[in-house]
């Protein structure tokens, strides 16, 4: 076993320019230890091999409060100070932070609901979304893509799925933001408490009166005796409403700008729509929603590449990281929508697989689609050297996506 060297402290770069960080990484080895911009010492994961058999290694656990135990250890030995939010913890109680048997029952009760299948037969209203949207952004001619397309897209699909009235969704991408990002931790608490009381009384809400919707769905099983507590079911709707639209907004907006970046690629797409479906899947490859995977901890040591990766220590897995690996794909950094399908892990792999890729696929392919075919010309509005990534290790996408249409 290689002999680790000290822990390489990150910075906005991380953010701001991953892969060329990731790249250097790599070469230096797969696995290391770091320090996060936040101070949390992990070992980061860069490679795509060592990602995938990490992802899917039970030898690292995602269980919530195992998780936070370790973590408050952590900062007590290095005279840190912080706490537990309480609304931070009940947000917290997902399938995504829990282990078997937890995730194994959790995961069933949404399974269905985002199979391909079930998803397909959501197309004809997400292409109705989609031209109404587009109508506006024609009318105006220079948008923010993200707020005026990317954003509004997958909010009204997932909160129409779980039944969130129109009227109560304008806080939730300002929420959203906040708990994703790497603010300043009152800030957190803050969204953390409003997204925690609003989804505890549309729960109480779906119980007293349940319309067809998935939410009141989940929120009759568990009255059923299926085991959802009404902390599970906050957390739950948490999860669904978080993760069904972040993944998509980023991916959206994403692929736009690699397209535009790109314009030998924008022109062979539009030449042959056919090969959208396998384009989408190049752009979760190329420049994917997600940056580092949700946190793990080994349970004991974990022998991976050429290093030994001790019990009880926190590892964060790139996924951006792992999908511009050379020794996994040819030309990592070129964009090739004609490149073949498979193999990428920005949905992750394993037990965590993202249980709603189905559905980003075909918001994005929609999306994507009808953009290109209504707009002849899209070009970016100002300095490309301006636009920035979101304060966030986790999330992968722009603040602002500035264009004009025509």
């Amino acid at each position: 076993m290689r002999v680790v060297d000290e822990p390489i402290e990150l910075d906005d770069d991380i953010i701001q320019d991953p892969h060329a960080l990731y790249r250097a990484l790599r070469e230096e080895g797969p696995v290391r230890p770091a320090i996060m911009p936040r101070g949390l010492r992990v070992w980061l994961v860069s490679g795509y091999a060592e990602a995938k058999a990490l992802l899917a290694d039970p030898r690292l656990s995602k269980d919530a409060n195992r998780a936070q135990q370790l973590f408050e250890t952590r900062l007590t030995a290095t005279g840190g100070t912080g706490g537990d939010d309480p609304s931070g913890s009940l947000l917290r109680h997902h399938m995504l932070n829990s282990d078997p048997p937890d995730h194994t029952r959790l995961r069933k009760l949404v399974n269905k609901a985002f199979t391909a299948r079930t998803v397909a037969r959501l197309r004809p209203r997400i292409e109705q979304i989609t031209d109404e949207l587009l109508d506006s952004v024609a009318a105006r001619g220079r948008v923010d893509l993200l707020d005026a397309f990317a954003y509004p897209l997958p909010i009204t699909v997932i909160c129409e799925l779980l039944g969130i009235p129109e009227a109560e969704r304008g806080d939730f991408r300002e929420w959203s933001n906040t708990l994703l990002n790497s603010g300043p931790a009152d800030d957190f608490h803050d969204a953390a408490r409003s997204m925690a009381g609003y989804l505890t009384a549309l729960v109480a809400a779906k119980r007293a009166a349940p319309t067809q919707d998935l939410l009141s769905d989940l929120v009759h099983v568990s009255d059923e005796g299926d085991q959802l507590s009404p902390e599970e079911l906050v957390a739950m709707a948490f999860l669904l409403l978080v993760a069904g639209h972040e993944t998509t907004v980023n991916l959206i907006g994403n692929s736009v700008l690699a397209l535009l970046r790109h314009p030998d690629q924008l022109a062979a797409l539009r030449a042959d729509p056919s090969l959208l479906p396998g384009a989408v899947e190049e752009f979760l490859r190329f420049e994917g929603p997600i940056n580092i995977a949700t946190l793990r901890f080994t349970v004991e040591p974990v022998p991976i590449g050429d290093v030994e990766i001790p019990a009880n220590e926190f590892v964060m897995v790139s996924l951006v990281g792992a999908n511009r690996d050379g020794e996994r794909f040819p030309e990592p950094d070129r964009l090739d929508v004609t490149r073949p399908a498979g193999g990428h892990l920005a949905f992750g792999h394993g037990i965590h697989y993202c249980v709603g890729a189905p559905l980003a696929r075909l918001e994005a392919e929609v999306a994507l689609g009808r953009l290109l075919d209504r707009f002849p010309v899209i070009e970016l509005d100002g300095d490309p050297g301006e636009l920035r990534w979101r304060e966030s290790t986790l999330v992968h996408g722009l603040n602002t996506l500035p264009v004009v249409v025509r």
